[in-house]
């Protein structure tokens, strides 16, 4: 049985509806990180309130929303590589913003478990049914721009999560509770997760005015002129069997993303600690000068990182996405590892800027490279697996890898910056040299997928 994917014949969507659907799936991702990241910055005052112990916060904020994000993830990618991506995307932005809303009643540890249970289960549409579409919305070569477009969703959605949780958490101890009409007495965290869940609702309702892409790159069956398609709903087997036969293109981008998500969520958890301790920063600080470097730095290399994609895949190099992301890894190594080694914070916010700009030009591309090799059949499914590496590994494992080396290779908690710099220094260019090592295998597949 032969596989190749179609090329398809019919035009592609008029521009102006193709980046209409990419600004509404912006907002949207937008409000995904805004949503996920707000109970990051309003740990303590959650705390106070509810008497909540460590333990218990660190269940509320980790394993409530990345267990069920990973358990139904490849459930609903398997609906998105058949049925209506639209469809489950309104439904998941509903779910993700009413339940963030949900966050801000809580009452208890599991009023708080059972609402971050529905962001995740929420969230966990939104990134196969996105990058489905978005690669029925144009064609290859313009994919990493569409793409570092559609990020600056996340790079505005982490910013204002910062920006706002570091004002709240600012003022929380200088403001009374807040009465409502229903609601009676509130406090500011909870009027902070009413703000940003339920606006999510009708960027949930602009979803109805996206138009369903048809599917392109459709697996085929066959050689010459009796290839027939493959059918929509192909067996997981079927899925497998097909990363397991082009494991040379798939396996570094995995492996790569994994060592690099480990590292990167670690130093993400730890580094408002990181400047608590070692800068004496307080945390609404922080949130304001991060929030700030996100909102304005990171957009800039995504623009950037879009454009030089789309260049040279048009001068013919069909690794170019990989290319960027290996180039990447490899420039953010140095500035990861010595950052926390400065005594001047006003230096290592200076070198996450300069990180962070670099960062924004292997978002795009990295995420295209998936989608580009990948039957349409199973990019929503390929793309759970891709994000159940990103998010179980990278955000589940990260911030206690960081950990273990604080209080164990190093033995105290005032050693936090050193921790920090040793996982950036060994992991950054091993994930570099991961992605490296399979652009020659990533390039013949991407030239085989466009014939």
């Amino acid at each position: 049985m032969h596989r190749q994917e179609t090329a398809a014949a019919e035009p592609w969507p008029p521009p102006a509806q193709a980046w209409y659907a990419v600004g509404v799936m912006t907002v949207a991702l937008m409000f995904n990180f805004l949503d996920r990241g707000m109970l990051n910055l309003l740990i303590e005052p959650i705390k106070h309130d509810m008497g909540l112990s460590d333990t218990q916060i660190s269940l509320v904020v980790g394993f409530a929303f990345v267990s069920f994000y990973a358990i139904v993830g490849f459930p609903i990618a398997r609906l998105v590589d058949s049925k209506s991506r639209r469809a489950i995307l309104g439904i998941g932005i509903s779910m993700w913003s009413g339940m963030t809303a949900a966050c801000g009643l809580a009452q208890n540890f599991w009023h708080l478990f059972i609402a971050r249970l529905g962001v995740g289960i929420g969230e966990a549409c939104n990134g196969p049914a996105t990058f489905s579409m978005i690669s029925d919305l144009f064609p290859k070569e313009k994919l990493p721009k569409a793409i570092s477009v559609l990020n600056l969703g996340f790079a505005s959605g982490q910013g204002v999560a910062l920006l706002v949780g570091g004002t709240v958490i600012g003022i929380v101890s200088t403001m009374s509770e807040i009465a409502l009409p229903l609601l009676g007495n509130v406090r500011p965290w909870q009027l902070a997760f009413f703000a940003v869940g339920l606006p999510g609702l009708i960027v949930a309702s602009l979803m109805a005015t996206v138009p369903e892409p048809k599917r392109r790159g459709l697996l085929t069956h066959g050689k010459g002129g009796s290839a027939a398609v493959a059918p929509q709903q192909l067996p997981v087997r079927e899925v497998m069997r097909f990363l397991f036969d082009n494991r040379r293109a798939y396996a570094p981008m995995f492996i790569g993303l994994a060592v690099q998500s480990v590292m990167v969520w670690g130093i993400i958890a730890w580094m408002p600690s990181f400047f608590i301790r070692t800068h004496g920063w307080s945390v609404s600080q922080f949130g304001q000068v991060i929030g700030l470097i996100n909102l304005l730095i990171l957009p800039l290399g995504l623009m950037v990182g879009g454009v030089l994609a789309e260049r040279l895949a048009r001068m013919g190099y069909d690794d170019i996405n990989m290319r960027l992301v290996a180039l990447v890894a490899a420039l953010t190594a140095p500035l990861l590892a010595l950052f926390p080694l400065m005594g001047n914070p006003w230096v290592a916010v200076g070198m996450l800027a300069v990180q962070s700009f670099i960062v924004g030009w292997g978002i795009g591309p990295q995420n295209a490279a998936l989608q580009v090799i990948t039957p349409n059949q199973m990019r929503g499914q390929v793309t759970a697996l891709y994000l159940f590496v990103f998010n179980l590994i990278g955000f589940g494992l990260g911030p206690t890898f960081i950990a273990v080396l604080t209080d164990y290779v190093f033995g105290s908690e005032d050693q936090l910056r050193y921790a920090m710099a040793l996982a950036a220094a060994v992991m950054a260019p091993l994930a570099a040299l991961i992605y490296w090592s399979g652009l020659k295998a990533y390039g013949e597949t991407v030239a085989r997928a466009s014939r």
